[in-house]
């Protein structure tokens, strides 16, 4: 474990049990997120690439204009 979460772990260990299990459900809420995110863009990357590649070649062939927030 890292210094820092030593040290969060230490701290967290003197306050009472009921706020180590508050504490201790938002990260485990937080790791889960985490985890669902990571694996919804697993398989995004080959797409993304596509996508990069397209519109690079629609920038150098003149198919792409400056957004302009303006006139959004």
């Amino acid at each position: 474990m890292s210094r820092a979460f030593d040290t969060a772990i230490e701290k967290m260990s003197a306050l009472p049990p009921e706020v180590q299990d508050r504490i201790a459900q938002w990260l485990l809420g937080e790791l889960e997120d985490e985890e669902r995110w990571t694996q919804a863009f697993s398989g995004t990357q080959d797409a993304l690439s596509r996508l990069a590649d397209e519109s690079r070649a629609d920038i150098k062939a003149g198919r792409a204009t400056q957004l302009d927030p303006d006139k959004l």
